[in-house]
């Protein structure tokens, strides 16, 4: 099959061969008639399967060939995304596929000026790609009004419904005229998402390349059970061991990140940081350096899981698995794209067993344990199976209490001496340990050392401690021997 069997136009077709577009993928193949035809379609499509171009190559086309052109603060085509990255991707895809087309686009999010996009969205735009709360914002400024809009995106619903965007995108869906089409692209498909397509979708045509929450099938995946304050050390070993020298690193929490970076930092990598806490620009311009090389490692929280288009990527490391388990799916995806193969390793403690399950359940897989010689988890890591349960080990049976003989014959119980008057009643400290409970077995600067505690408020650092700084955070590049 080809490109021009499916019905495109001569310069979209150019503009393909441009981008050395061979063949269409599956869900390309299914995709691009169905938008052509202006049904609305319901597609389950992972990052990676070619699915923007699925969209974006039928609607431009649709563009040129149909409507009136659009008028002052209006748009034609409304992509909805749920991360500014994404938007920017949408956006350079439209570019490139409507190179030599009179169309113009425009991407619009926070975390920026909104007087900028004010001032594009004047002249109108053919294709808007926003995320759901700075449309709103525009929106109420009078900036951009729906009533020209011909076909709505979601793109990513799945993540948009997992960032808390449910009562923007109803304020949205409200808002926009009823005689529309709708194309709702999820990589995977849990009870609200059905529910939302319920809701918005007409007969549907319904795409599927892939069960739905499945990963790669080109993905090796494989965990490896350590405690939670031997991670830093294992994740060092493995990258050294491995000699992985090119990696998307995931880390549950900001600390985490800035603790890791600083590591690989210190043992001569070049890295850089993705997380909340940073500014746009400084995002964008750290996946840019992963993605032209001039960066080994990037050590990122789930704000970068999805839409990163990143060529070549072969490994993901989970230090930490996602608290929601549809995010490994979105977490991998970056590996094992158009049928390139890929690895994800994932680096779990018992406290994890939960989410382990959960997302064993959801990809409908068991994934294979390799222990690490030298990292053997102290604090077992429960058995999990594809049907989300936790297998747990046996109990061994009790012991039968063997009765002393008092003397004169006569059998007694062991017991426990009462403590005379005055005595402590609490158990020794256990070496190295200090008062009100604090815990100084790993260095506090680790995020990885805290333990949880049960009975009473986490202690405050001790004196003189402090987090790893931000170094490692500006991607400063090799050190210098």
């Amino acid at each position: 099959m080809s490109f021009a069997s499916l019905g495109l136009i001569d310069p979209l077709l150019r503009n393909v061969q441009d981008l050395n577009y061979q063949t269409p993928t599956p869900v390309q193949a299914k995709a691009i008639p169905a938008v052509l035809s202006g049904k609305d379609v319901m597609a389950a499509a992972q990052t990676g399967t070619g699915k923007t171009a699925g969209f974006a190559l039928p609607l431009l086309q649709r563009l040129v060939q149909d409507g009136p052109a659009v008028s002052s603060n209006r748009a034609r085509v409304l992509v909805l995304v749920p991360t500014r990255e994404l938007a920017e991707q949408v956006l350079q895809s439209f570019i490139d596929y409507g190179k030599g087309l009179d169309l113009r686009f425009l991407a619009a999010y926070g975390g920026v000026s909104i007087n900028p996009q004010m001032m594009k969205l004047r002249k109108g735009v053919d294709v808007l790609v926003a995320t759901p709360g700075r449309l709103l914002d525009l929106n109420r400024q009078n900036a951009v009004q729906f009533d020209q809009v011909r076909t709505l995106v979601l793109d990513e619903a799945d993540r948009m419904l997992d960032l808390g965007f449910a009562r923007e995108l109803n304020a949205v869906f409200a808002a926009l005229p009823v005689q529309r089409q709708t194309l709702l692209f999820s990589a995977t498909f849990t009870d609200d998402i059905r529910a939302m397509a319920a809701s918005i979708l007409r007969g549907p045509i319904n795409i599927s390349v892939s069960p739905p929450n499945a990963t790669a099938s080109k993905i090796r995946q494989w965990v490896v059970p350590v405690d939670k304050r031997n991670k830093p050390e294992l994740f060092m070993h493995l990258v050294a061991e491995n000699k992985w020298e090119h990696a998307l690193v995931f880390v549950k929490t900001r600390n985490g990140v800035d603790y890791l970076a600083a590591k690989l930092d210190e043992a001569g990598y070049a890295i850089d940081t993705i997380h909340g806490d940073r500014p746009q620009p400084a995002r964008l311009r750290a996946l840019e350096r992963f993605k032209t090389g001039e960066v080994d490692m990037l050590v990122a929280t789930d704000v970068a899981a999805r839409g990163l288009d990143i060529d070549d990527l072969p490994l993901v490391i989970n230090v930490d698995l996602p608290i929601v388990a549809q995010d490994y799916v979105h977490r991998i995806g970056r590996t094992g794209r158009a049928g390139a193969s890929g690895v994800a390793v994932s680096l779990v403690c018992a406290d994890e067993a939960p989410q382990l399950a959960a997302i064993e359940a959801l990809i409908r897989q068991t994934l294979p344990r390799e222990e690490v010689p030298g990292f053997e988890a102290e604090h077992r890591v429960p058995q999990t199976s594809a049907t989300g349960q936790i297998i747990k080990k046996p109990k061994k049976p009790k012991k039968p209490k063997v009765p002393q003989v008092a003397p004169g014959g006569i059998q007694v119980l062991g017991k426990r001496p009462r403590l005379q008057s005055g005595e402590n009643k609490r158990k020794p400290a256990a070496p190295g340990a200090v008062a009100a409970g604090k815990v100084t077995s790993s260095s506090p600067s680790n995020p990885f050392s805290v333990q949880k505690r049960r009975n009473k408020p986490a202690s405050k650092p001790a004196a003189g401690s402090r987090e790893p700084t931000d170094k490692a955070a500006g991607g400063r590049g090799k050190r210098q021997p």
